[in-house]
């Protein structure tokens, strides 16, 4: 009896200690991606794709007419909307870059558990597709071509455990990918003398300091990260 009761824990315990090997593993991957300074030079790109996406959305939600966005090869970007220079709209556009990439890591954290990966995956493809409509250079477009490809492939054609890995390694590439951006503002700040960063912006158009506003960010994804974090660690439970 002993022994039937040992073999049937482990057929039972096997596939949940499996899952929790490839949520840590993705992780992992994740955090280097993030943190090893040649990669994040080349991954960068995705994250600047996802800020300059939520100023794009936020800016049509409130109102603000579009003009176009650039994605640059030094992994930086711009997102052009007209309308009023100041007021409730402007402030939340210029909001929502460094909020973007920390809240969608924290939806699709959410999707994973939810057991929602193909969901999560045809949804970046059509986002991707309706950015790529307001792209106005050739590295924003091969950036996001290169980019939606690669998340098509996946969804389209590799199995579901494939699908399964790179939606919980994407999953942990934003909550992480939310939070160096952040803390290399003061860096270039300080470096390039430039007073045009989104916490000085938001400084000027709703008061405080780009310290403070700074701050906000770094708690907001710092925060995104452990929740997010916390979703995806016990979800193999």
């Amino acid at each position: 009896m002993g022994t039937l009761d040992i073999e049937w824990r482990e057929l039972v315990e096997a596939p949940l200690s499996s899952e929790l090997t490839l949520v840590l593993g993705t992780g992992l991957l994740a955090l280097v991606l993030v943190g090893q300074r040649r990669l994040w030079r080349l991954t960068r790109n995705v994250v600047t794709i996802v800020h300059e996406g939520g100023h794009a959305v936020v800016a049509l939600l409130t109102g603000r007419r579009l003009m176009g966005i650039r994605l640059h090869s030094d992994t930086s970007g711009v997102t052009v909307s007209s309308g009023r220079r100041t007021g409730p709209g402007m402030v939340f556009t210029v909001l929502a870059g460094y909020l973007a990439c920390p809240l969608l890591g924290l939806a699709a954290a959410w999707a994973m558990i939810s057991q929602q990966h193909t969901l999560l995956l045809w949804v970046t493809v059509g986002l991707l597709a309706a950015m790529l409509l307001m792209i106005r250079n050739l590295f924003g477009v091969l950036s996001l071509v290169l980019t939606g490809a690669l998340v098509f492939c996946v969804s389209w054609f590799a199995p579901e455990s494939i699908q399964v890995t790179f939606g919980y390694a994407f999953s942990w590439f934003l909550l992480f990918g939310g939070v160096r951006p952040v803390m290399e503002i003061g860096g270039h700040r300080r470096s390039s003398g430039a007073r045009d960063s989104d916490p000085d912006q938001l400084a000027r158009l709703a008061g405080g300091t780009a310290l403070v506003w700074t701050a906000f960010f770094f708690l907001v994804a710092v925060g995104c990260l452990a929740f997010g974090g916390f979703l995806l660690l016990s979800s193999p439970s």
